[in-house]
C-alpha cells in the first residue's frame, strides 16, 4: 500500500453534449399532452376549470414509461397592453380587478411574476427582446404610444412600441424538463418549428373558426443562431442568449434561459396576433349561444346578434378572454401542427467532473504478489524456471490486474480494473492513472 501526495491527484471537468428532439405529435396530441385541472371558477354558469400548464410527454402519459419533456403556458406582464385596458380597478393589497369577461387574468399575471423572479430576480420586471435587465419600475422603456382600440375585454389593445426595446407583454413559457436539460441547454442549437398564422380567417363561426384547426400555413423556423457572439450577462437565471426568425436575424422574438432550460416568446412576434379568431372557448355564461354548451361562448363569431365580439384577434382578445387551458391547447394542437417531424430540437449539455488519481509504482514497488500462489509450501517464491532458482538469476515479478483506492484508516472504498494484466518487475517504472467520474 502506498499513499497519495498532492501531486498524484488532479482533477478535471469534460461535457457530454446529447440531442434531444420534440416531435410534432408529442406536443399536438390530447395523450401525449397532460392537463391540471387545478382552477376553478365561480359564478355564473357552471364555471370554468383549467390548467395553469400543460406538460407535454414523449408518449402517452398515462404509460408508466413516460416521460415528461416540456411544460407550456403563458403569461401577461401586469401593466402591459393587454392588462392595463382591461382592468377595472386595484385594491389596496395590490390585487387586481377585472371583469367577468376576461378569465384568469390575475393567474396570467402571477404566472409571469414567478418567471421574473425565478430568471430576472424580480418579479416586477419584463423581458425584453432583445434581452435587456431593466429596472424593476420599466422606466427605460415603459412610454405607451399610440391610440387604445377600446376599453373592454373583446377590443382593448394599444397601437405603437415601447422605444428602442420592445417589451415583452404577451408571453409564451416552454419550460424544458431536468430530465432532459441536464446541466444545461448548448447555445447555437435550440430550433423550433411554430405556424405564425392561424388555419383559417373565415367569416362564419361554423365553416371559419381557426381556434381548433391545425395550420398547415406561415410556418416559421425560430433559432436561437449567432447567440454565441454576444454577452447578455449572468442575471439570476443564469446564460441567456436570444432567440430569432431564422429568416430575419434581426428579428428577436424571444429568450432562451441555457442553464434553466427556459424558453420566453413574445406572443405577438411568433404570432400573427392582429389576426381574426374565431371558435369556441369556456366562459361565465349560464346560456347555451348557438348550441355550443353550458359554460362556452364564442370568441369572434361575426353574426350579427350572436354572442362574442365580431372583431376579436389572438392578440389581445384570446390571451384575455380564454383560459391557460384554451390558449394552450390552441398554441399546441394548431401551431406546432401534428405529425412526425420534428417540432423542436436542441443539445444539452452534461458536466462530468473528474478526480485522476496517478498511482505510481516505482522500480523497487510492487513486484510481489499477496495471491497464495505466489509462494510454494515452504514459503519459497515460485519460479518459472528451476534452473534460474539454483543460480539466483531468476527475479521476483507480478502482474497487476487491479487498482485498489483506500481511506486514510486503509479501508477499501474502490477498486479499478485493468483491462488485461501488466507485468511489473524491478526494471519498470509504470504510473497507473485511475479515474473517477461524477
Amino acid at each position: 500500500m502506498k499513499a497519495f501526495s498532492q501531486n498524484d491527484i488532479q482533477t478535471a471537468q469534460s461535457f457530454l453534449t446529447q440531442l434531444v428532439d420534440v416531435i410534432q405529435e408529442d406536443i399536438s396530441g390530447s395523450t401525449t399532452r397532460r392537463k391540471y385541472q387545478v382552477f376553478v371558477t365561480g359564478g355564473v354558469g357552471p364555471g370554468i376549470t383549467s390548467s395553469l400548464f400543460q406538460t407535454v410527454y414523449d408518449q402517452d402519459f398515462t404509460l408508466q414509461t413516460a416521460n415528461p419533456v416540456l411544460d407550456l403556458t403563458v403569461g401577461l406582464f401586469h401593466t402591459g397592453s393587454s392588462v392595463y385596458l382591461v382592468k377595472t380597478g386595484e385594491e389596496s393589497t395590490g390585487r387586481l380587478l377585472f371583469p367577468s369577461s376576461s378569465v384568469m387574468m390575475r393567474e396570467k399575471v402571477d404566472i409571469y411574476k414567478e418567471m421574473a423572479k425565478s430568471l430576472l430576480g424580480d418579479s416586477d420586471r419584463a423581458f425584453y427582446a432583445p434581452f435587456e435587465n431593466v429596472n424593476a419600475d420599466n422606466s427605460k422603456d415603459n412610454t405607451r404610444t399610440g391610440n387604445s382600440t377600446g376599453a373592454s375585454a373583446g377590443t382593448a389593445e394599444f397601437l405603437g412600441g415601447y422605444g428602442s426595446k420592445t417589451r415583452i407583454d404577451e408571453a409564451i413559457f416552454m419550460t424544458f424538463k431536468r430530465l432532459f436539460v441536464r446541466d444545461g441547454m448548448k447555445k447555437e442549437t435550440f430550433a423550433f418549428k411554430m405556424y405564425t398564422t392561424a388555419s383559417l380567417n373565415g367569416t362564419d363561426f361554423v365553416s371559419g373558426t381557426n381556434l381548433s384547426v391545425t395550420s398547415e400555413l406561415g410556418s416559421s423556423i425560430f433559432t436561437d443562431a449567432n447567440s454565441s457572439d454576444t454577452d447578455l450577462g449572468a442575471p439570476v437565471g443564469g446564460r441567456v442568449g436570444e432567440i430569432v426568425n431564422s429568416s430575419n436575424t434581426n428579428s428577436k422574438v424571444g429568450l432562451v434561459f441555457y442553464d434553466r432550460g427556459i424558453v420566453v416568446l413574445d406572443a405577438r412576434k411568433v404570432l400573427s396576433g392582429a389576426q381574426h379568431v374565431t371558435g369556441v372557448i369556456a366562459s361565465m355564461n349560464a346560456n347555451n349561444p348557438n348550441s355550443v354548451g353550458l359554460g362556452k361562448s364564442i370568441i369572434g363569431d361575426p353574426k350579427p346578434g350572436k354572442s362574442g365580439n365580431p372583431d376579436a384577434r389572438f392578440i389581445p382578445d384570446l390571451f384575455v378572454s380564454a383560459s391557460v387551458d384554451d390558449i394552450v391547447d390552441h398554441l399546441a394542437s394548431c401551431r406546432f401542427s401534428s405529425g412526425s417531424l420534428t417540432s423542436a430540437t436542441f443539445q444539452n449539455k452534461t458536466s462530468i467532473n473528474s478526480t485522476l488519481y496517478f498511482a505510481r509504482a516505482n522500480a523497487d514497488e510492487f513486484n510481489y504478489s499477496s495471491n497464495t500462489t505466489f509462494l510454494d509450501t515452504n514459503g519459497n517464491i515460485n519460479v518459472i524456471d528451476a534452473a534460474a532458482r539454483q543460480d539466483g538469476s531468476q527475479r521476483s515479478f507480478s502482474f497487476v490486474t487491479k487498482v485498489g483506492l483506500h481511506d486514510a484508516e486503509g479501508n477499501l472504498l474502490a477498486v479499478a480494473k485493468l483491462s488485461r494484466p501488466v507485468e511489473k518487475n524491478p526494471e519498470k517504472d509504470i504510473t497507473f492513472r485511475v479515474r473517477l467520474d461524477f
